[in-house]
């Protein structure tokens, strides 16, 4: 079997389970050949190897199951960075570069800050910040090791040196005021879970995923530890489910009754951020 025809054989394998079978067959070949998309265009006649054939077959008959191609491959996408990934974070969400895009314009805003992520996972987005605004000081905390230990082999190969992991539950390992906190918690709530795509269900790590009854479970605490640990003047930044904008606009306004807080919509006009200003 060559290139052209392993691709092929890929797309026609992926055309019930995936929602792009072309990209999905050529994302788990090029990690197979250990090529670029280029080289993939170019050599459609190069025979593979046996091993690689079966390697390849392996991996099309996993992706066939739903589970997600980065874990497969090990990696992907965030802004222009390629980030580590597996079982034990989520999957970088095109929904959660908003969010960063919204820190990075504060941040430049106000120079030298302290910078907290809580949930960090894997650890996308204070790598991205850091990188972004240079001037900062940046924290990430998470409640699980294993995905520290993603995050930090990301910080390390992005944003090395600067910024500082801290295993433990949401706020309690910081010790310093904060000036810009951001979170993408666990959101999805209970009634939502047999709804979510069985990729997500089956492969992503459930303790990243539920927030309880109504998706709030972490958040409510989340904004009561920030009240003791954020500057004047300064920002939260929370990703939330698109049902649950009204609830944490509430919550965020008790917690903080003389914050402006804003609902900001995604892409698709779904509530997504909700933006306290204090």
């Amino acid at each position: 079997m060559n290139v052209s025809e392993a691709w092929d054989y890929g797309r026609s394998q992926l055309q019930q389970s995936s929602p792009s079978p072309q990209l999905d067959a050529r994302l788990l070949l090029e990690h197979v050949l250990d090529v670029s998309h280029s080289w993939l265009l170019a050599h459609g006649d190069e025979a593979m190897t046996a091993v690689q054939h079966t390697q390849y077959r392996h991996l099309i008959q996993r992706a066939r199951q739903k589970e997600p191609i980065p874990y497969l491959i090990g990696h992907a996408p965030f802004f222009d960075l390629d980030f580590i990934v597996n079982p034990a974070v989520l999957i970088p969400r095109p929904e959660t570069e908003q969010l960063v895009e919204l820190a990075i314009a504060w941040g430049k805003q106000k120079g030298a800050v302290h910078i907290v992520d809580v949930g960090t996972g894997s650890g996308c987005i204070p790598i991205i910040l850091a990188r972004a605004l240079p001037q900062a000081t940046v924290e990430a905390t998470d409640i699980s090791a294993a995905a520290l230990t993603v995050a930090r082999q990301n910080a390390e190969r992005h944003a090395p040196a600067r910024i500082q992991f801290h295993h433990g539950y949401l706020l309690e390992p910081i010790a310093h005021p904060i000036d810009l906190l951001t979170a993408n918690l666990p959101y999805i709530a209970a009634d939502e879970w047999t709804m979510l795509d069985d990729g997500v269900k089956l492969y992503e790590p459930a303790v990243a995923l539920k927030g309880g009854a109504d998706g709030l479970d972490l958040i409510r605490p989340l904004l009561q530890q920030a009240r003791t640990k954020l500057n004047s003047g300064g920002i939260i930044l929370l990703e939330i489910g698109w049902q649950q904008g009204t609830a944490v606009q509430n919550l965020a306004q008790t917690a903080f009754p003389t914050a402006q807080v804003e609902i900001v919509p995604d892409f698709a006009g779904k509530d997504r951020i909700v933006r306290i200003d204090l």
